[in-house]
């Protein structure tokens, strides 16, 4: 058998020791098979069984070979010190309720079984220390140490160790046995599991935050697919059912610059704390042809800053201006004459909108007038 390593300093990080076998067994995983029912039916901790196999936690894969090492007939089971309970855990035990159990702090059963993992994952089946009456750092003596090494190594007294550990004789212990260092903690191996499942815990609220953001971004993408369906649905009613305005062009007058539509905004106050409405607002489908409501020139066709978006702007002499705003796409360019009926843009939602319309607006020397008043 392979020689142990040299045991660590105090408040170093622990490794279990191998239990004394003289044979092992050969053993395929198969399906439902579990480390604590593999111990359990050959007799063993499965602890050995992990030492043995060289895992490195509990999971077992189907097809993996395992070790189990065998006790032999004139062996004698490993020497546990007085007043420490062997106690085998079961499923659904935590480290935190077995230390309440048995009245000893969670860093007792660290310093007891400083093999130990993690502080809240124990594996059912395994075998568990318990210092009821004694507390130290419980180590297994390896091929060819004494208890003499052990104490002088931890800078105990041999007397004091072999006091603790009910021994007369020190030479009377064997490889495999178990040595209480009494008043030997495992304080570096119990800061490094309690910073492991710190990072744990945070690894975990780092994954609820990410699937609840998760969560989040499909419900609002699903929302926002609902808004666009209703959005395309009501423009499908409104262009099954448009509300068609019949045209009466005068020659020097205005014609109404869209077909289908329907008045949402008159001209004038809306109201006591709205502001005066300079034009009138004619609701119709996305991507309405627009068209001058009176021949002339394009004076302004372009992007607005004070929330017409885009929007087109015709001088029809004599100091009357009419201006088309929120356009989804502008057909013109300034300086270019067009004649009324030619299309100049079409409807959008562009600017300070709320939805697809066209705000129209009557200008004479600068000043906005009522729409209604030139129109049809």
């Amino acid at each position: 058998m392979k020689p142990l390593s040299p045991i660590p300093l105090p408040e170093a990080q622990v490794e279990v020791g191998p239990s004394v076998r003289k044979a092992w067994v050969v053993y395929t995983v198969k399906p439902g098979d579990t480390l604590a029912g593999l111990a359990s039916r050959y007799g063993v901790d499965p602890r050995h069984i992990m030492w043995s196999s060289g895992l490195k936690d509990h999971r077992l894969q189907v097809g993996q070979r395992l070790l189990i090492p065998l006790v032999g007939e004139e062996e004698r089971p490993p020497r546990v010190p007085p007043g420490v309970e062997v106690y085998r855990v079961r499923p659904g035990d935590t480290l935190q309720g077995i230390a309440s159990r048995f009245g000893v702090s969670v860093l007792d059963l660290v310093s007891a079984n400083p093999s130990l993992e993690s502080l809240d994952r124990l594996v059912a089946g395994s075998t568990l220390y318990v210092p009821k009456r004694a507390k130290g750092l419980l180590l297994t003596l390896g091929e060819g140490q004494t208890l003499v090494d052990l104490a002088a190594r931890f800078g105990l007294s041999p007397v004091q160790v072999a006091k603790a550990n009910g021994v007369e004789n020190p030479a009377e212990l064997r490889p495999g046995d178990l040595v209480l260092l009494p008043g030997i903690q495992a304080k570096t191996t119990y800061q490094n599991l309690l910073a492991k499942q710190e990072a744990e815990r945070k690894a975990r609220l780092e994954a609820e935050r990410r699937r609840q953001e998760e969560l989040r971004r499909l419900a609002e993408e699903r929302r926002r697919q609902q808004a666009l369906a209703q959005t395309q649905a009501r423009r499908q009613a409104q262009a099954a059912r448009p509300q068609v305005r019949r045209v009466s062009y005068q020659e020097g007058g205005m014609r109404w610059p869209l077909s289908g539509f329907r008045i949402t905004t008159y001209f004038g106050q809306r109201g006591a704390f709205q502001r005066y409405h300079t034009g009138i607002d004619l609701a119709a489908p996305y991507g309405t042809p627009i068209v001058a409501a009176k021949s002339g020139q394009v004076e302004v066709a372009g992007w607005s800053s004070v929330g017409y978006g885009f929007h087109v702007v015709l001088d029809h002499g004599g100091g009357v201006e009419t201006l088309y705003a929120h356009m989804s796409r502008i057909a013109v360019r300034p300086g270019q004459w067009v004649e009324a009926g030619e299309v100049i843009g079409y409807v959008g939602s562009t600017g300070w909108s709320t939805g697809p319309h066209l705000h129209f607006e009557v200008r004479v020397g600068g000043v906005a007038r009522n729409p209604l008043s030139y129109l049809p």
